[in-house]
């Protein structure tokens, strides 16, 4: 942009060149983010996601009374259920509002996490998988080994690998336009695509198939994932239970879940134990 001159003398010269210089550098505030991602073009999780969050920059507040209206739409038979009474909490200061924001998003990601896990289960049981493979997968990979076994035969420098990149999305997806905790729409992961080369996918709906959705769309398809959300966790931990206590999970008993002597709680147990 070309500057142009001011009047001579003006009180005002400084102040016109400052202000246009910050129009020219704004691009330049959007490389403060590429450092945080490396490589994050597989987008597994978010293939189990039901629909796209609202807008992140819509100052949305939650209360208990909000809460309340959810649980009856997520299940009308049980409705709101709070035992702990976490709905009334205030976590590290941020007031009983921004603790609902926070408690919101926390479920949301915890429900797609577990949809993932439980559904890798399975897939991690099948001969394809779990059978002899021409080529290793990975150093340490032994045949007919069950997912939590698998898990321990990763060599430990795989295992942190594992874990810093969960570090990484983890940190990434705190850098949001308004927080979740402080009026931001829970459950909103921010996009990825373009801010490296490598990077031609986002996490969250990587294929842009809830780009048209209508906002009704969006909030019916939250409240699905929501409750499938929920019934994920519980399946993941069910087989969980069952491999590790055989007949704890009575339903399950009859399906042949392999039993696991080792313990799913201690991700690192094999390595130091």
């Amino acid at each position: 942009e070309k500057l142009e001159a001011p009047s001579s003398r003006s009180k005002n010269f400084l102040a016109d060149i400052q202000s246009k210089q910050s129009l020219l550098n704004l691009p330049h505030k959007k490389k403060m983010m590429k450092a945080v991602v490396l490589t994050l073009a597989l987008t597994i999780s978010s293939a189990f996601v039901s629909n796209a969050p609202l807008k992140a920059n819509v100052a949305v507040s939650e209360t208990k009374s909000d809460l309340e209206s959810l649980a009856t739409e997520l299940n009308p038979i049980i409705g709101f259920w709070d035992p702990l009474g976490l709905a009334d909490a205030s976590f590290w200061s941020l007031g009983n509002e921004g603790t609902i924001g926070y408690l919101r998003h926390a479920e949301i990601k915890h429900g797609r996490i577990a949809m993932a896990a439980f559904l890798g289960y399975w897939v991690q049981s099948t001969d394809f998988v779990s059978g002899p493979h021409k080529i290793l997968p990975y150093k340490g990979y032994e045949p007919g080994l069950t997912p939590p076994e698998q898990w321990d035969a990763i060599p430990l420098a795989g295992k942190l690998q594992i874990f810093t990149l969960i570090g990484m999305l983890e940190s990434y997806g705190e850098i949001l336009p308004v927080h979740y905790t402080k009026g931001g729409q829970p459950g909103y992961y921010p996009p990825i695509k373009g801010n490296r080369p490598e990077l031609v996918l986002n996490l969250y709906d990587p294929f842009g198939f809830n780009d048209n959705n209508t906002e009704e769309e969006k909030a019916a398809g939250l409240v699905k994932e929501i409750n499938n959300g929920r019934l994920a966790m519980l399946g993941i931990f069910s087989l969980l239970s069952e491999a590790v206590v055989p007949g704890s999970v009575p339903p399950l008993s009859g399906l042949g879940i392999p039993g696991y002597d080792g313990n799913p709680m201690g991700p690192f147990e094999a390595d130091f134990l």
